[in-house]
């Protein structure tokens, strides 16, 4: 049977075991319509705006009854008819138990477990991302519908950026691009929330609410000794412009996000959470936040109890309500809020804030509405958890993500005959819990590597090779003796949670312990090159796996998620063609020299700092961001530019200044949106696929400047899109730009400016000059 046909077969069994199956359970709400006394009140009617309701059911509480519901599990209010609420749920890629909100204790038993988010970014497809948004929202709700939720508000996407290759949790994001990371969170969020891939339902009633955390300049958790609880992530303006704030803009203005989570470290000496030109002036006044904010679990302690921040911890309750904070993830607003009102150091009118915001995110979930069943989401059940069309999705991201770092002499796809024999080895071969990553639930199903290798060669051979992922303890002798008799060897490697993970940053580069020393013995004794499979979150140094004429291929695999194994198989048999580009750079091990608190993005000559990402960073990689193979070749023809001179003289309030290198600029604010928009210029570029299979292809376009100044990036990605083609065909790829957002970046204050000069646009080995005159 082929591999595919079993794995379908299998969905189908798990998705029909699902249906029929009804809810006994009634999922928590309010104003019910059999309740006399709490029907008619205004904030049970929904004509009238949330906003009003908001505020009326506030006004109906006391101070008593008003405290409590400033923390994650809040208590229910019997005599307003209002259910305890559970604000802390997750779903980072998938609906998960991982916080108290979700339990997997009733008809629904699992999720479905989609790839973990750096190899779902790895396809560079957004509709991809939106469609997995989309999908772990209605299971989300079905989780709900089917009274196994006690809360609606999801605490995902992470979207700091992996801005180094150690972060424990870098797993869990996009990668280190901005754009990416924005785009990914824009889809992500209007998927989960509901809205359609382009936006247009705004700020209506939500699916379920998504949270883009951690708010900001949040990337380093435990590295050797210095933890996220103490750290005061000392950054630039410049960087805070151009790096590490992007995602979140994106986050709110175009995917409406409901939510944000203020981070655990300080910035320039402000706990996130009591920043209150963070919270409050840029997330809600200049990006027009419509929502809650949350903070990260205990963080509000951390403010007095570790900072030292406050004096008090009435203090440190002023600081985060007053900052724009709604919510407490813990106990502290619940232990400490009163005293500081009878000390009358906070005013009710702050907690009333807090409270209308957070009643309002409920009344857009629709839990204010009367029994959900009657609602617009009400008939979303069991039967769409862990269904077909998600599991088949979740392959489609665990294929699309997959990574071709090296294929010499084209070793892969491996040919399938019938006499053919397989050594499979290594520690992460035949490992469910590596494959699903962290911040995961049960997931529907799982196939590991070797169960889908196998189901391609009747005579595969299995060894682990080493005691676990951290090798401490390797059985090389017998890997090298299943290698010596096999025709093809397979080797999947690479770390896992015990490796990297949250509150646990790594300190080197290299594979865990011995395997290095396990893969260079099998591959010695191997009789053709072997195929190594790496499954990691962050970026290894496998130099010598590059370099080595008897390791053949390479495939990243990242965490798969649950069907992850039968994306890797079908990669490696050909029933797939990879076509995932890498989302973080790959650096060497010599990169650990450069501690992890140094948050600086861009180098430092005199100092010998190479800087960060492969925005900024000139040293050695092993692998580049945007780096990828495929069993198929693609070529580009640039159809010619519109127009390659633009004009941003014109305008009567922009004025002209001059940089420290003598490189005139203007300021984007003073430009203006409509001269902006009336430069824009159009890059159309033709794709062949010029190799034998069908694929997809990512197109990056990026920019640099010929003559860049002190600061500017060496390139920056600025659009991508997805193509898939069939062997031997071309399609036309179009991008619109806008000179105020594509070709401008910050100066040393954070301001955006535009530079004068040529600017070129680089598409594969092929630039385009486009030149301003400002």
């Amino acid at each position: 049977m082929k591999l595919r046909s079993f794995i379908f077969i299998n969905f189908v069994c798990i998705a029909l075991i699902l249906v029929g199956v009804e809810s006994t359970q009634s999922p928590p709400f309010a104003c019910d319509s059999s309740n006399p006394s709490t029907n008619s009140l205004p904030f049970c009617k929904t004509t009238l705006p949330i906003t009003d309701r908001a505020r009326d059911l506030v006004s109906r509480l006391t101070l008593d009854e008003k405290i409590p519901q400033l923390v994650n599990s809040a208590p229910a209010i019997p005599r307003l008819g209002i259910p305890a609420y559970e604000w802390w749920s997750e779903a980072l890629h998938g609906v998960a138990d991982a916080g108290p909100g979700i339990e997997f204790n009733g008809p629904i038993y699992s999720a479905t477990n989609f790839p973990q988010v750096i190899l779902t970014a790895a396809s560079f497809d957004v509709h991809l991302w939106y469609r997995i948004g989309k999908a772990i929202g209605v299971e989300a709700r079905a989780v709900y519908n089917a009274g196994q939720a006690k809360g609606m508000t999801f605490w995902a996407p992470n979207i700091n950026i992996f801005r180094d290759p150690r972060w424990g949790r870098g797993q869990e994001t996009p990668g280190e691009d901005p754009l990416v990371t924005g785009s990914y969170s824009v889809s992500y969020v209007r998927g989960v929330q509901g809205d359609c891939f382009q936006g247009s339902k705004r700020c209506g009633e939500l699916q379920a609410s998504a949270c883009c955390k951690h708010f900001t300049a949040y990337d380093l958790d435990d590295w050797k000794g210095i933890d996220r609880f103490k750290f005061d992530a000392r950054v630039t303006m410049q960087d805070l412009t151009d790096t590490y704030q992007p995602p979140f803009q994106k986050c709110i203005e175009e995917g409406r996000a409901s939510g944000i989570m203020c981070a655990y470290n300080r910035v320039n000496g402000v706990p996130s959470c009591a920043d209150f030109d963070l919270l409050t002036n840029t997330a809600r006044k200049k990006w027009n936040f419509e929502g809650y904010i949350t903070s990260d679990c205990d963080a509000v302690s951390l403010i007095h109890d570790s900072y030292g921040y406050a004096n008090t911890p009435e203090d440190a309750v002023v600081d985060v309500l007053k900052a724009g904070m709604d919510v407490n993830c813990g106990t502290y607003l619940l232990n400490h809020t009163k005293s500081a009102v009878l000390q009358k150091k906070l005013p009710v009118s702050q907690i009333d804030r807090a409270l209308e915001n957070l009643f309002a995110i409920r009344m857009r979930l629709g839990l204010f509405n009367g029994n959900p069943k009657g609602q617009h989401y009400g008939d979303i059940g069991p039967n769409q958890v862990c269904s077909v069309e998600h599991q088949t999705l979740a392959l489609d991201a665990a294929r699309d993500g997959i990574v071709l770092l090296k294929n010499s002499h084209r070793l892969l796809p491996l040919p399938k005959g019938s006499t053919m024999s397989l050594a499979v080895i290594g520690p992460n071969a035949n490992s469910q819990k590596t494959l699903i990553g962290n911040y995961a639930g049960p997931p529907c199903k799982f196939i590991t590597p070797l169960q889908a290798l196998q189901g391609y060669v009747k005579s595969t051979m299995y060894d682990q090779g080493c005691d676990s992922v951290a090798c401490s303890s390797p059985s090389i002798e017998k890997a090298v003796e299943i290698a010596r008799k096999a025709d093809y060897v397979v080797l999947v490697v690479g770390l896992d949670q015990t490796q990297e993970r949250e509150a646990h940053d790594r300190v080197d580069l290299v594979l865990p312990g011995q395997q290095q020393q396990l893969i260079t013995s099998v591959a010695n004794a191997a009789k053709k090159p072997v195929v190594l499979v790496l499954l990691c979150g962050g970026p290894v140094d496998v130099s010598f796996a590059k370099y080595s004429d008897k390791i053949g291929s390479i495939l990243w695999a990242g965490y798969p998620g649950g069907a992850g194994g039968a994306a890797i198989a079908e990669t490696i048999f050909g029933d797939h063609n990879p076509g995932g580009r890498l989302p973080i750079t790959w650096y060497p091990q010599d990169y650990t020299r450069i501690p992890m608190t140094d948050m600086r993005m861009r180098p430092e000559p005199k100092s010998g700092y190479p800087g960060r990402t492969y925005r900024f960073y000139t040293g050695e990689k092993v692998f580049e961001f945007g780096y990828g193979l495929s069993y198929s070749t693609y070529s580009y023809e640039t159809i010619p530019l519109t127009r390659n001179k633009l004009y941003l003289n014109q305008s009567s309030t922009a004025r002209l200044y001059e940089n420290s290198d003598s490189i005139r600029y203007t300021s984007v604010a003073e430009l203006g949106k409509e001269l902006c928009h009336s430069k824009n210029i159009t890059i159309s570029i033709s794709v062949k696929n010029d190799g034998e299979m069908a694929g997809k292809h990512s197109v990056l376009l990026f920019v640099r400047q010929r003559k860049p100044s002190a600061g500017s990036p060496i390139k920056r990605l600025v659009a991508f899109q997805n193509v898939n083609l069939n062997a031997g065909e071309s399609a036309e790829v179009g991008f619109l730009l806008n000179p105020c957002d594509h070709f401008s970046g910050p100066n040393k204050d954070g301001l955006m400016v535009v530079e004068e000069g040529t600017h070129l646009l680089v598409v594969g080995d092929q630039e385009h000059p486009v030149t301003i005159v400002v």
